[in-house]
């Protein structure tokens, strides 16, 4: 199709008018059901446009190819110690027995298990080698080398996290360098601006209210297992402190409470672990994989509708035409799926009582008289 042309006035300004690349092109916009609904989607959409990567369409598989801008990760392998094979480890969706246990899992690109660290006991400085991609989880990680004895490890990297920074974990007590520091003993304020920078682990207790952790535990000798993929985060929101004499806050209860981003406030244990900052790779929710086969690469098998199936395959299936018969939808299995059907064993209400009807069926009888 041909453009339209410019008058020649306006073609002599353009050829002589400086040129101004930008760094990064924005998206292109497209006004859809989901867009024009409301504004505050399409502020949050438009603030995403430096952020997230499209292509050309010059072949289909990448016209709706959109990606997160992560040219910060690192080129090459993981560091191969602190790694395993995944070779037989429930790929295809099957229990020990070889029976489909997770339907729609199977294929999918050869990868080995990255060893995370989510318990980070060992204190002292630590520098971020790098950032890498892991297969395995959807933030991404970092490799990080302890200075005292050259160890290394992976750990969920914060975002904004680089190579280059320096990280500590505070889980095993604060240093005595630090305690000298604040005059022998602990000040809560000067503490938190010590140790609360991103990426770095500490108790609960620890953390100021208000602070936005993740990778959060919930015991005190347990690893992380709150907030852990990417973009992810929870907050702070009560600590059961009391105000001594000399003015100096202590937390006094077992608990910590912290809000996760569900709304759900949990209470975790004072001397569980958790690391500051929010999970890396927070756009992660804003990519589009563009094709099928993307998907297969990510072990992620065809999902078929039970409406496209023969009657012997699914209870939507068969007849003539689209026709569920009048069917509320059920699983493959026959369980509903919908008008508050508990599926929960401890909460299901759906069993059948079998009550015991009585003998007369409820009809009263008059006795005859004489």
């Amino acid at each position: 199709m041909l453009q339209p042309r410019l008058p020649v006035v306006a073609r002599a300004l353009v050829r002589f008018a400086p040129i101004h690349l930008p760094t990064q092109l924005p998206i292109r916009r497209f006004a859809t059901a989901a867009t024009v609904g409301s504004a505050s989607s399409i502020a949050k959409a438009e603030s995403q446009n430096s952020t997230i990567r499209t292509y050309k369409p010059r072949t289909p598989g990448v016209r709706h190819l959109r990606r997160p801008i992560n040219d910060h990760l690192w080129k090459g392998r993981a560091h191969l110690p602190l790694t395993i094979p995944k070779k037989g480890h429930g790929k295809g969706g099957r229990n020990v027995y070889g029976r489909i246990t997770v339907r729609h899992r199977g294929g999918g690109h050869k990868r080995r298990i990255r060893i995370v660290d989510f318990v980070r006991n060992r204190p002292g400085p630590h520098l971020v080698e790098r950032i890498e991609y892991d297969p395995g989880r959807s933030a991404h990680i970092a490799l990080v080398t302890e200075k005292a004895t050259a160890r290394k490890s992976y750990i969920v990297a914060a975002d904004g996290l680089r190579a280059g920074d320096v990280v500590h974990s505070y889980r095993s007590g604060i240093p005595q360098d630090l305690l000298n520091s604040m005059g022998g003993t602990v000040d809560p304020g000067i503490l938190a601006a010590k140790t609360a920078f991103r990426g770095n682990c500490l108790p609960m207790h620890m953390i100021p209210v208000g602070t936005q952790v993740f990778c959060v535990g919930s015991a005190p000798k347990r690893g992380a297992v709150f907030c852990r993929s990417a973009g992810t985060y929870a907050t702070v929101v009560n600590k059961d402190e009391e105000t001594r004499a000399d003015g100096v806050k202590i937390v006094t209860g077992k608990y910590v409470e912290v809000r996760l981003q569900s709304g759900e406030v949990r209470k975790v244990s004072k001397q569980a672990c958790a690391t500051i900052g929010v999970a890396s790779n927070v756009h992660h929710q804003y990519r589009q994989l563009g094709k099928a086969g993307r998907s297969r690469w990510l072990n992620i098998r065809p999902t078929v509708r039970g409406l496209a199936m023969n009657k012997v395959d699914h209870p939507h299936g068969g007849g003539r035409g689209k026709s569920k018969s009048n069917r509320h939808p059920v699983t493959p299995w026959g369980r509903p799926t919908k008008s508050g059907y508990k599926t929960r064993r401890k909460s299901n209400v759906n069993k059948w009582v079998t009550v015991p009807r009585p003998r007369n069926h409820g009809v009263q009888r008059k006795k005859k008289s004489g």
